[in-house]
C-alpha cells in the first residue's frame, strides 16, 4: 500500500520537493501561538488557522530563507482575527441560567405565601378572590352572583386586597 501526502491525493499540487515541511511549520505555528494565547486550546485553534492559511497562501512566499518569519506574520495576524471575533461570555450564559433559576424560586415563594395569606382570610373573603381571580368574573358579575350591591363588592375587594398585602409584608 502506498501511503500519500494528503495534499498530493486532493489534487491541490504539493509535492514532496515543492520545499514545505508541513510536520514541522505545524510546529512552528504552534510555538508562535502560544505567545498570543490565553490557555492551550486557543493556542491550537490560532496555529491551526495559520497553517491552513499559510498552506492555502504558501505560492505568495517570495524568500524561502524567510519562511519562519512568514509564518510568524501569519500566527500574529490569525491570533489578532481570533480575539476580534465575538464569542459568546461562558459566564453571562451561566449566570442567566441560573438567574433564570433563582427567579422562578422567588415566584415559587411569593404564590406559597399568597396562598397562605389566602387561607388565613375568613370564608366571606375567599369567596370574593376566588371569584375574582380563580374564575375571572367582573364585579359586575360577582354581585350579581352573590346577590349584593357592586358598590359592596368594589369596597369588599379593596379591603381583601389590603389585608392580603399587609399580610404577605409581614412574612
Amino acid at each position: 500500500m502506498e501511503i500519500r501526502r494528503v495534499d498530493e491525493r486532493a489534487g491541490w499540487g504539493a509535492t514532496e520537493d515543492d520545499g514545505w515541511e508541513w510536520d514541522e511549520a505545524r510546529r512552528v505555528c504552534l510555538r508562535f501561538a502560544y505567545r498570543y494565547a490565553r490557555n492551550p486550546s486557543e493556542a491550537e485553534d490560532i496555529a491551526q488557522d495559520a497553517l491552513l492559511r499559510a498552506w492555502r497562501r504558501r505560492s505568495t512566499l517570495r524568500n524561502a530563507g524567510a519562511r519562519k518569519q512568514w509564518l510568524a506574520s501569519i500566527v500574529r495576524n490569525e491570533a489578532f482575527r481570533q480575539f476580534a471575533r465575538t464569542r459568546p461570555d461562558p459566564v453571562a450564559t451561566l449566570e442567566a441560567e441560573h438567574g433564570a433559576d433563582d427567579e422562578r424560586v422567588v415566584a415559587t415563594a411569593e404564590r406559597a405565601d399568597l396562598h397562605a395569606a389566602i387561607s388565613r382570610l375568613d370564608e366571606r373573603d375567599r369567596q370574593l378572590v376566588r371569584l375574582r381571580y380563580d374564575e375571572d368574573l367582573t364585579q359586575t358579575a360577582i354581585a350579581h352572583r352573590l346577590g349584593i350591591p357592586e358598590g359592596t363588592v368594589k369596597v369588599r375587594l379593596h379591603r381583601v386586597r389590603a389585608k392580603l398585602r399587609r399580610a404577605i409584608g409581614s412574612l
